[in-house]
């Protein structure tokens, strides 16, 4: 399951000085290195990492590290020890936040707390086992004030049964109750109407989705699989008492 990627940040200060010093036609080297590695996957923004000699890349959703000449390839956490935070997570969570940002409640089905405090988008699948733990439980995550809004994710894939199953929620009159009795075990009627579960699907793929339920804040931070209420109301008042907190002076 996903492990959370820390709190959301702007883009790393060091960045800026390696902006300066990259040699020219560095973009063109890397991103002709990743097509000949990966042809047809999704190279999103190139830009100066932390790392000097080294462009950060996002690459389906995931970032990545990729030296100026193309040769090198870095993949896993760049963590700023001084800070103690994740600058890989960081800018992951800006791309998810962006991502996230571009859809509206129309195209999501919603859990309200009575007394919201916060709100969680999750990815679901209709048959995932932890997924269906998790919306058992939606009645403690809106005590707690967690408002819960779902995407779609069927991890079969575009045209599998649980894709099918998504589809029909979605044209049900009332999704709310469609989709408990479909988490619940109940094999809705196929259905046919404007849906937006191949968005939703796709839009999982370019954030770097491995797996579901994937919980993720309006910020971006994935706080990972499954949680209990209890402890996801925990890590999101840890992440707001962290936002919070002003930032320390740069020197």
């Amino acid at each position: 399951e996903p492990q959370p990627a820390g709190a959301p940040a702007a883009a790393p200060a060091a960045a800026a000085a390696t902006a300066a010093t990259a040699p020219a036609g560095t973009e063109a080297k890397v991103r002709a290195a990743l097509e000949a590695l990966a042809p047809g996957a999704e190279i999103g923004t190139i830009a100066a990492s932390p790392i000097a000699g080294y462009q950060e890349v996002v690459l389906e959703g995931r970032v990545i590290y990729v030296s100026n000449d193309g040769k090198y390839l870095i993949q896993g956490t760049l963590f700023d020890i001084a800070a103690r935070e994740s600058l890989t997570g960081a800018s992951e969570a800006v791309i998810r936040k962006d991502l996230l940002a571009t859809i509206g409640t129309d195209r999501r089905i919603v859990f309200a707390a009575a007394e919201p405090k916060h709100v969680v988008t999750v990815f679901t699948d209709i048959d995932c086992g932890y997924c269906r733990r998790l919306h058992e439980q939606m009645a403690d995550y809106n005590k707690l004030g967690i408002t819960i809004e779902y995407l779609f994710y069927p991890r079969g894939g575009i045209g599998s049964e649980s894709f099918e199953q998504a589809v029909a929620v979605w044209c049900s009159p009332d999704r709310n109750r469609a989709l408990t009795e479909a988490k619940a075990g109940k094999i809705l009627p196929k259905a046919n109407c404007t849906n937006p579960v191949t968005m939703d699907y796709d839009l999982g793929r370019r954030m770097g989705l491995d797996g579901t339920p994937a919980i993720y804040t309006p910020d971006g931070v994935q706080l990972g699989g499954y949680l209990e209420p209890e402890a996801m109301l925990s890590r999101l008042n840890d992440l707001a008492a962290k936002a919070a907190k002003p930032a320390k002076p740069a020197g």
